[in-house]
């Protein structure tokens, strides 16, 4: 007998999948059962056990509570939701999951902060088939995920700087960016985030044209991740490391203490308002 090929690599996807019917299987449910007494409808659940489709980490905390499960479902979709991006990307992500101390620098609004609704405005750009809103979901809902991780045990640290222009381009929905303006006071106040404005009055600065992270595990090695101007670059060179850490620490002495830019964000929202 010949030998057999060997099999791809079985993406996060079809293992959660997989996951999904074993459970519906062992709980004996059929498609229609497990619908009408979770609310999801039907086609969706088919799609999310064929791995067609990502859902939001809610669906599977929900899932999770009702099967029982703990929270075997979620771990599973935070390697699912992997697969939605590219090579580089999907590093940077493992190792954002498992950071212990995060430094974020945007010129907008970064992603650990967004609203649903911001996101799928950002992330919709000139999509208008229906493939391409489809897409555009699961990269919502794969964003959105990334969120998980401000509220896992143990918390990270997380200090965020925004520049004032992110504060200042609304989104298309006035509701939305209400929403979000709204997200930004409240996550200032979570006890493991400092969110700091980079006003207009610092001038030009050495990270104009992008964005930066620094990520810290456990056991005190690091990264840095930059983008911009269409690219990315995963840092994981020490020296190059420091490098990016002094130049985020310029620029947290530029930007605004943790209250007042409390105070220009709750401006942002009265001028929106009014």
């Amino acid at each position: 007998m010949g030998e057999q090929a060997d099999a791809g690599p079985v993406s996060g996807r079809a293992v959660l999948g997989q996951t999904l019917r074993v459970l519906r299987d062992k709980a004996g449910k059929s498609l229609g059962q497990l619908a009408a007494e979770t609310g999801y409808d039907k086609s969706y659940l088919s799609r999310l056990e064929s791995g067609e489709r990502l859902s939001k980490v809610t669906v599977m905390e929900d899932l999770d509570g009702y099967y029982g499960t703990g929270d075997l479902l979620v771990s599973h979709w935070r390697v699912a939701r992997l697969d939605a991006f590219k090579d580089q990307y999907r590093e940077y992500m493992g190792l954002e999951a498992t950071a212990r101390v995060i430094r974020v620098f945007s010129p907008g609004i970064p992603g650990l902060l967004q609203t649903e609704d911001f996101a799928r405005g950002v992330l919709s750009g000139g999509l208008t088939t229906a493939d391409g809103d489809e897409a555009v979901e699961e990269q919502v809902a794969a964003r959105l995920g990334r969120q998980y991780l401000l509220r896992q045990k143990p918390q990270p640290e997380v200090r965020v700087i925004v520049d004032e222009f992110a504060l200042r381009r609304p989104a298309a929905s006035g509701e939305a960016w209400q929403d979000q303006l709204l997200h930004l006071e409240t996550a200032a106040s979570w006890p493991n985030v400092a969110l700091q404005v980079l006003p207009f009055s610092a001038g030009a600065h050495h990270h104009m044209n992008g964005s930066l992270t620094l990520l810290w595990q456990r056991d005190g090695s690091a990264v840095a991740y930059k983008e911009g101007n269409g690219c990315s670059r995963l840092v994981e060179d020490p020296d190059e490391v420091l490098r990016q850490r002094l130049s985020y620490d310029r620029l947290r002495d530029l930007a605004l203490s943790p209250p007042d830019s409390l105070t220009l964000v709750r401006r942002a929202v009265e001028e929106h308002r009014s």
